[in-house]
């Protein structure tokens, strides 16, 4: 198995590490309402899923 033969300074590991980004959640549009959700689910806003509507939602 190989080892390293050298430490890897502290610049170093971290100038690696600089690409470990966390992506933003992709969203899309509602059809129905047009508020933003996640997409392949239900639409936390007006409760429809694919055309139909699969939750019940509380009018504010």
């Amino acid at each position: 198995m190989a080892v390293p033969k050298r430490r890897n300074s502290k610049a170093r590991t971290n100038s690696r590490r600089s690409q470990w980004k966390i992506a933003a959640a992709a969203t899309q549009v509602c059809p129905q309402c047009r508020e933003p959700k996640l997409p392949h689910r239900a639409c936390p806003n007006c409760g429809t899923y694919k055309g139909r509507e699969v939750i019940e939602v509380e009018a504010n």
